[in-house]
């Protein structure tokens, strides 16, 4: 390490893996659980390294050195950008780095709910509300699937006249199922704060499946708790962790913000995060052997049951159970869902991404066909 590297020092949230290796040569690394990252932490540092769980504002920053703050997540409604750029602090976010893991949380969990209520997929009609990142995985995975897909993304629409644009009314009254990936914004032309609102969660069908994992705050709580649905998936509330209750309550599948939560994920944002932290240093890029960490892959997925769809929920099923997440927030009694909530997000077991696991190779081929599409490397 040089003597100018030295010289730094990098505060990084406790729950970025491979920290030490990712940012160890840039400077003194020191690691602090995101919530416990205050004004004395990073008195001294230089760059600040963060996930979600650190608001970072003048308060935190004001009258400090960090001249860099690098986030591994890409929501940014715990960044005040408009005062980073004020103060002259460089931002950095690694947009899209979990993207591939919320599409397969949405697939994984479409697939689950459809066999564990003996209904069918195909031809039926999913609302994208959001096509960025998340929502155009979640489109390509879909139209695997067999799924119809109404998009819906005015932003997008105002800047691409190709974009096929759905109007979100026309969206939520046609879906059989209606998955949201929109940032949480306050503010604009397309504001996203309370975008399901009474009024329009009333134009939502009763045999319809809702799921939100993309930011608390895009659907009225309370509302949507009086709004009659198949299903309710949801990853992201609104005050986590002291989430609502009873919408919690009455979830099919209830989890702690944990869709983009892969290991695939957060080394990605890592990454990204470390390569532009060294961009700013003027240091050289990752070495081969800091972008080679992950673990080895996992057993070969053998596929199961008697129809094809069933077959399809197996694999997903062995590579990930999301029922477990559900079942590790489960308690009756709401404080301890609140405690827990937070416990399991930064403890979360190492979930790998289809993409890692190999097939069996008794795998009938027209199933093998779906898995690739889906994103597994047979």
């Amino acid at each position: 390490m040089s003597s100018i590297s030295t010289l730094r020092r990098i505060v990084i949230d406790d729950a970025i893996p491979h920290a030490e290796s990712l940012f160890g040569d840039l400077g003194e690394v020191l690691l602090r659980p995101g919530r416990e990252i205050d004004r004395y932490a990073v008195k001294d540092a230089d760059a600040l390294i963060v996930r979600s769980r650190t608001r970072v504002h003048a308060e935190l920053l004001a009258d400090t050195r960090v001249r860099f703050v690098g986030s591994t997540v890409v929501g940014l409604d715990h960044v005040d950008q408009t005062w980073l750029k004020q103060a002259g602090i460089h931002f950095y976010s690694a947009q899209g780095c979990n993207a591939n893991a919320v599409a397969e949380y949405v697939i994984a969990n479409l697939v689950r709910w459809a066999v564990a209520h003996d209904q069918t997929l195909q031809g039926k009609t999913l609302a994208i509300i959001g096509v960025g990142h998340v929502g155009q995985r979640v489109w390509r995975k879909a139209q695997a699937l067999g799924l119809q897909c109404l998009l819906n993304d005015p932003p997008r629409a105002a800047m691409d006249k190709t974009f096929p644009h759905t109007e979100l009314d026309i969206c939520l009254q046609a879906a059989d199922f209606i998955t949201l990936h929109t940032p949480l914004t306050h503010s604009g032309y397309w504001p996203t704060h309370h975008l399901l609102n009474k009024a329009r969660l009333q134009r939502i069908q009763p045999t319809a499946v809702l799921i939100n994992a993309a930011r608390g705050g895009i659907v009225d709580e309370d509302a949507w708790l009086q709004t009659e649905t198949a299903a309710d998936i949801i990853d992201c509330w609104n005050n986590e962790p002291i989430i609502h209750p009873d919408l919690y309550r009455r979830a099919w599948l209830a989890t702690p913000h944990i869709a983009g939560h892969s290991l695939d994920a957060k080394l990605t944002g890592a990454r990204m995060v470390s390569q532009a932290l060294r961009q700013f240093f003027q240091q050289p890029p990752l070495s081969i052997s800091a972008m080679q960490l992950l673990p080895t892959p996992p057993q070969p997925l053998r596929p199961m049951g008697k129809t094809p769809l069933a077959q399809l929920d197996s694999v997903l099923t062995q590579a990930w159970d999301f029922r477990q997440d559900h079942h590790a927030l489960h308690h009756q009694e709401i404080e301890i869902v609140h405690k827990q909530f937070e416990s399991y997000r930064r403890h979360y077991p190492p979930r790998r991404e289809w993409a890692a696991h190999p097939l069996h190779h008794t795998t009938p081929q027209i199933l093998l066909k779906q898995l690739k599409e889906l994103g597994f490397s047979p």
